[in-house]
């Protein structure tokens, strides 16, 4: 496959920027495959409020939508509605998932509440670019918090919206991948970062 862009041609904008919390319109979901498995979508007008990837059929998918709504009791009373939500972004999924070069930082997140270390750490990896690479104790340095590598781990593992927030690209010491709490677990996260080496040289 040769190398493919696809971004946003307003640039990049700072997470402040992007990360929005809005309630005027109905909550939607958008189940979709992709080269690795069923994703889904979660969200309000375009700000991403859940994404989930790599499972093995619709119904994995569904059931991942189920529990988190069971385990964030604000989402109980919610209508969501399932529709092809957010069609542009389903489609650079899509690209990036078969291995083209898309940039996600012009997408607005809907985040939970963090603390000021949690949100200087989601800041700093969003500056960790496509195809590139940093360690837990690296994050945490450009975090502000040079001993905290352990706490940058529980940051990635809570991440909500990967690939848009990027944690697959945050790796142990010594050329270990570390954890990922997504299906298929550190081989997806291996496969990603395949993808991402390729996306510069085919």
């Amino acid at each position: 496959m040769g190398q493919r862009t696809v971004a946003d041609p307003q640039g990049v904008r700072s997470s402040e920027q992007k990360t929005s919390v809005g309630q005027s319109s109905p909550l939607k979901c958008s189940l979709f495959t992709t080269e690795t498995g069923w994703c889904g979508l979660l969200g309000r007008d375009n700000t991403v409020t859940r994404l989930w990837m790599g499972h093995h059929s619709r119904t994995d998918a569904q059931e991942s939508l189920q529990k988190f709504c069971e385990q964030n009791p604000e989402l109980k009373e919610e209508q969501i509605e399932e529709a092809d939500w957010f069609p542009e972004l389903r489609e650079r999924l899509q690209d990036y998932f078969q291995g083209a070069w898309v940039d996600f930082q012009d997408i607005a997140l809907n985040l939970p509440p963090l603390t000021a270390f949690q949100s200087r750490v989601i800041q700093a990896l969003q500056q960790v670019g496509y195809g590139e690479l940093i360690t837990y104790g690296e994050l945490a340095s450009k975090a502000g918090s040079p001993r905290a590598a352990r706490a940058v781990g529980t940051v990635m593992a809570g991440n909500r919206i990967p690939v848009l927030i990027p944690c697959h690209r945050v790796v142990a010491a010594g050329g270990k991948l570390g954890g990922f709490s997504a299906p298929q677990g550190t081989s997806l996260k291996a496969h990603l970062l395949q993808l991402e080496s390729r996306g510069f040289t085919e």
